[in-house]
């Protein structure tokens, strides 16, 4: 079951701004999360039922550090669609 703890973030950027003029916020997630339980999240938490939740898996980097080779974490980002008027105001920038 997911839980509030599984959100990583919300991501703020120049794109992720114009889009949350538009009613979409996106949300970095742990890999274990899937669409229905970040609707139950956001159900629960926010007390908001989002209209459309898309995904995407994000695989970690290779990076290199002092000549040793690692990978950053697995990641998912998730795009939610909230409803008309609906707004988070923890979230709100």
């Amino acid at each position: 079951m997911a839980d509030i703890t599984d959100i990583k973030s919300i991501l703020y950027t120049e794109k992720t701004l114009g889009m949350q003029e538009r009613n979409v916020i996106v949300v970095t997630t742990s890999t274990r999360v899937n669409k229905t339980g970040l609707k139950e999240i956001f159900r629960e938490y926010f007390g908001i039922v989002p209209k459309n939740v898309n995904s995407l898996n994000q695989t970690g980097k290779v990076k290199r550090f002092r000549g040793v080779q690692g990978k950053q974490n697995d990641f998912k980002k998730f795009y939610v669609t909230l409803p008309e008027g609906a707004q988070i105001e923890s979230l709100a920038v």
